[in-house]
């Protein structure tokens, strides 16, 4: 039986073990995905203790992204971004895993470092039909998913805008994103009318009724994913959608953020219908 799992602080909320395990169990796979806690500053050492103990990947999240760069051979998407989600480890079994990039468990010891937050975001966009290249985009944040959402527009094509509540952080993603700008919250009135796409990369619309952009900007031209998932309807997307606007729920990022690692672990293609079922059963 492989093991599968996802190193937090905390974890307790986490919704990948039941995705996950739905996955497994559509394709027939002797696996199972469990929840890792260790101490805040000891992400390296968890790596290293996954690996020796046979674990077959790992997801990361806070407080993790970061510190665990140093621990694996992270490919160029997730060293650009700044921060790992997905660790695939050696292969201790028969059979190699590629992704026609090289090989992800060649037996060579190194753990490979990837950010499938970028794909939550472009394969959500897909899923609802909606193109990115040669569009105007609007991320609101600066912050990990931030990061992930504004090279993910730019490597699909798009022009991107970072907003965020300090300025100069949105001015510093900015600098590291290819023909992106940036600056503060007050310039959503300008962006935001003639975007084509907007992220709202905060947690704000998580904890309250709120949004980081004011209805009036928002149009019937515009795509609006909020990666915000619980609640799946945010006020974000109420506005939008009263506006007009295509719609997509947090849910959908975080699901195709699985979906990539659980496909570059297996190398199977992911059972997207019957993950995305248990994920919106938890969610209910």
């Amino acid at each position: 039986m492989d093991v599968y799992g996802l190193i937090g602080n905390p974890v307790g909320h986490s919704l990948s073990p039941p995705m996950h395990e739905a996955g497994y169990e559509a394709l027939g796979i002797d696996a199972r995905y469990v929840t890792f806690e260790p101490a805040p500053d000891d992400a390296a050492r968890a790596v290293e203790g996954a690996a020796a103990l046979g674990v077959a990947g790992l997801n990361v999240t806070i407080p993790f992204k970061r510190d665990v760069l140093a621990a694996v051979d992270a490919d160029p998407l997730a060293e650009r971004i700044g921060a790992v989600n997905t660790v695939v480890f050696p292969d201790t079994g028969e059979g190699d895993v590629s992704d026609g990039e090289g090989d992800e468990r060649d037996g060579s010891g190194t753990p490979r470092g990837y950010n499938t937050d970028a794909a939550g975001v472009t394969r959500s966009f897909a899923r609802h039909d909606v193109p990115l290249d040669g569009r105007d985009a609007v991320v609101v944040g600066a912050g990990g998913a931030g990061r992930a959402a504004a090279f993910a527009l730019a490597d699909a094509g798009a022009d991107v805008h970072v907003a965020n509540r300090t300025t100069e952080r949105a001015v510093e993603l900015a600098a590291d994103v290819p023909d992106a700008t940036g600056g503060g919250l007050d310039g959503l009135a300008e962006e935001v009318p003639a975007a084509d796409v907007l992220v709202n990369a905060t947690s704000v619309g998580m904890e309250e009724d709120a949004t980081p952009v004011p209805a009036e900007l928002l149009h019937g031209d515009l795509a609006v994913l909020d990666a915000v998932y619980a609640p799946t309807e945010t006020r974000l997307l109420r506005d939008a959608a009263a506006a007009g606007a295509t719609t997509i729920e947090g849910a959908w990022m975080l699901l195709y953020q699985g979906v990539e690692a659980f496909e570059r672990w297996t190398g199977a293609d992911a059972p997207v219908a019957e993950m995305n079922a248990a994920l919106r059963a938890e969610l209910e």
